[in-house]
């Protein structure tokens, strides 16, 4: 795996050049560099894509037209400072110029004047430079909080702007103390700004089945070869609906990598690896997360017929913030593309790519990824095959999807360069630096599992199990403590209820909640066969941080909820509605809801026409300990709140492909969608923006197109990254049961 150079651990502290100072680890700080595009509008509306040299230097982002290392004298022609309000935004691939690049949104979430987009050649960049501006925000916030005087809190400087006429600025004096490269130097760059402006060929980022994920998913292993193992899901094989088939292998190479071929067009490169598609071109693009592509295949290699055939198919992706790429391909059609004289239009089966990357043995340099394809298979196909007919199989599209895997595996091991090219490289100076970063903001952990929500798809441990050689002791450690608090899960929940407690005043008698004075316009389920309703299930579904995550990385099981859900609204709006609790027909502006000691008010804002909000009210029974780790989100700064909220999803019942996208995996929301916060005496309010993400609001249309048939449970907490705040507990949880779009009341702004 690469060795990040963003977030380490002790372990890597020697080779990552931290230094210890009178017995405690201090981390120096780290500049990041490297050669981006700058991309915009002019005055005259023309679209413009420049070289740049982008160099973030604590909280100072600077842009030049040289490579000041190679220019001493250079001054920036950008300059400014990465603010607490300032948002980074993976848009997506994008076609500038007859060429794709990736592209990040940069923006001020409370001033619209301040913002600009830069683009990379690879996704792996992209993933390297949002890292780069989040250490960056985590340092202003570190020094506006804890270092400096209040003079330099009232003459902070301009925030960094990349739209418009370019400021005057001053060059920033700063001694480098470690520098990281991102990408791989002008000449990468100059190749790919002039493939920009010349035209090439044709071409122009969540889990399951039809049940309960927690009974019905089991993978069994029915083939091998070439080091890809095929799996079949053997739950409820009879039931008559779509086989779920798997085929899983480690490719020596980086996630970035596997994942920049798999989406690759080029047919030189396409026909080294993929036995199923002899051209791809594409059809159209929609944000930059989602195409939809025109293939054909040769009859020779594939059918058994000599009938030429193509087909269409959407692909939507995009990356989680563990670094797994998740692919999602399904058939479609396009009125662009009618059926072509001399060929039989097929349908290419439903099927999913996952992609990321494995812990390698400790002083290795070599970067693995295990890729995951998943497909649905019809029923009488593939038991036929296993019964009676292998060769014809061999002959058909689903076989061709499953080899594509050993296809990448064995054409990454005939490209040798493949394996390095996204390793960055780090210059360190002679001279150490002791200064430290606020522990409060800084990631530690290098590659956080965040396999948070427990799911009877056994898929990521199965895998796991055939690379034990690939673990170390360390590791192996982790999984089996996993396990044994699984096992001893009612012990722990009565643990976690008790270290919960401290977080609530001790010194205020606790009031009784009854659920009967407060309602919502979704109403609470009576038991399980209840439809367009919620329940609050317990903690015992979702893992979190233990006492020794710190040391080991141990996850276990979750407790009860700290605070108790009273009720849900689900309401239509017109437009998006921050400060929801603030109108007055609203829970917390009742009567029973004003003698609430304290209430978390959680608004998801679904985008859509028209748009939705899911309204959770939380209560607790005292009001919040001011030195606990819920005093400090509660009373934190947006910063800080940003960096802690932290939301685990589960996807029980639902078609497959939505459980795929959707996930079971962590997610800081602060980072990944707008988050606006809003605190009064009793309440504090968080509304969840899920349209300002690209990738977000893609996944919940997705979501959205199934959820009268999905139970999906939530849960929500604040990361604990100190060993005194740790074992984390769970604030509240809900399960939402098949909700009815055209049941959301809706509510005048």
């Amino acid at each position: 795996m690469e060795p990040s150079p963003f977030k380490k651990t002790g372990s890597e502290s020697e080779s990552s050049g931290n230094s210890f100072v009178g017995g405690r680890e201090e981390r120096g700080s780290c500049d990041y560099f490297g050669w981006v595009y700058h991309i915009g509008v002019n005055s005259i509306g023309h679209e413009y894509c420049h070289l740049r040299f982008l160099f973030i230097r604590r909280k100072y982002v600077e842009l030049y037209k040289r490579d000041p290392h190679e220019n001493p004298g250079i001054k920036p022609i950008r300059r400014g400072v990465v603010g607490p309000s300032l948002m980074v935004e993976e848009l997506g691939r994008r076609k500038v110029n007859h060429g794709d690049v990736y592209v990040l949104r940069i923006y001020n979430r409370l001033d619209d004047s301040k913002k600009g987009e830069i683009a990379c050649a690879t996704a792996g960049e992209v993933r390297k430079w949002m890292e780069a501006f989040d250490h960056a925000k985590q340092q202003a916030e570190y020094e506006l909080t804890r270092g400096g005087s209040p003079r330099d809190k009232l003459n902070m400087e301009e925030e960094i702007n990349l739209d418009g006429h370019r400021p005057r600025v001053r060059r920033y004096a700063h001694g480098l103390k470690r520098l990281i490269k991102i990408g791989q130097g002008p000449e990468t760059l100059l190749r790919q700004s002039s493939n920009l402006n010349t035209r090439t060929g044709s071409d122009g980022f969540f889990e399951g089945d039809f049940g309960d994920a927690l009974e019905r998913h089991r993978w069994k292993c029915v083939r091998t070869f070439n080091g890809v193992r095929i799996f079949e899901d053997v739950a409820d094989s009879k039931s008559g609906k779509g086989v779920l088939v798997k085929s899983v292998g480690v490719v020596d190479a980086h996630a970035d990598t596997v994942f920049d071929i798999v989406l690759n067009f080029d047919w030189s490169q396409r026909y080294e690896w993929d036995t199923l598609i002899s051209d791809l071109e594409l059809v159209e693009s929609y944000d930059g997360h989602y195409d939809i592509l025109y293939g054909t295949n040769n009859p020779t290699y594939l059918s058994q017929s000599q009938c030429k055939r193509d087909f269409i198919f959407s692909r939507q992706w995009f990356r989680g913030q563990d670094g797994t790429y998740t692919i999602l391909q399904v058939p479609c059609s396009h009125k662009k593309k009618p059926p072509r004289s001399g060929y039989r239009r097929s349908r290419i089966n439903p099927s999913t790519w996952e992609i990321r990357c494995l812990n390698t043995a400790m002083g290795s340099n070599a970067p693995k990824c295990l890729v995951t394809q998943i497909l649905e298979i019809q029923p009488a196909g593939w038991f036929k095959w296993q019964r009676n007919h292998p060769s014809k199989f061999e002959k058909s599209v689903p076989y061709a999807l499953l080899c594509q895997v050993a296809g990448l595996k064995e054409y990454v091991l005939a490209n040798p360069a493949l394996n390095y090219e996204n390793l960055p490289t780090v210059v360190r100076s002679k001279i150490s630096d002791g200064s430290t970063t606020n522990s409060d903001y800084d990631d530690g952990e290098v590659q956080d599992e965040f396999y948070d929500a427990i799911a009877a798809d056994s898929s990521s441990s199965e895998e796991e199990s055939d690379n034990d050689k690939e673990l170390n002791n360390k590791e192996l450690k982790v999984k089996l403590k996993n396990v044994s608090w699984a096992i001893a899960g009612f012990s722990l929940k009565r643990k976690s209820a008790v270290d919960a407690n401290k977080e609530l005043d001790p010194n205020v008698a606790p009031i009784i909640l009854e659920t009967s004075q407060f309602h919502g316009s979704l109403q609470r389920g009576r038991d399980e066969k209840d439809t367009n309703c919620w329940t609050s299930p317990s903690g015992t579904g979702f893992m979190i941080r233990g006492k020794n995550y710190l040391k080991d990385n141990s996850k276990v099981m979750g407790g009860d909820p700290l605070l108790k859900l009273i009720a849900v609204d689900w309401f239509k709006v017109d437009n998006s509605f921050d400060g929801i609790a603030l109108h007055p027909r609203n829970l917390v502006q009742s009567e029973a809801g004003k003698k609430v000691p304290f209430m978390l008010v959680i608004n998801l804002q679904v985008p859509a026409k028209p748009n939705y909000s899911m309204v959770m009210y939380y209560a607790a029974d005292r009001p919040v300990n001011k030195n606990s780790l819920l005093g400090k989100f509660v009373d934190g700064s947006d910063m800080y709140r940003d960096s802690r909220f932290k939301l685990i999803p589960s996807i029980v019942e639902g078609y497959w492909m939505v459980k795929r996208a959707v996930g079971t995996k962590a997610c800081l929301l602060g980072k990944a969608v707008t988050c606006k916060y809003l605190r009064r005496d009793n309440f504090l309010e968080i509304d969840v923006d899920i349209g300002s993400s690209t990738v977000a609001r893609s996944v919940i249309g997705l979501v959205l197109g199934y959820v009268t048939s999905l139970v999906v449970d939530l849960a929500i907490l604040i990361e604990a990254k100190e060993e005194e705040e740790l074992p984390e507990y769970i604030l509240g949880t809900v399960r939402l049961n098949r909700v009815k779009l055209d049941s959301a009341i809706h509510l005048e702004t």
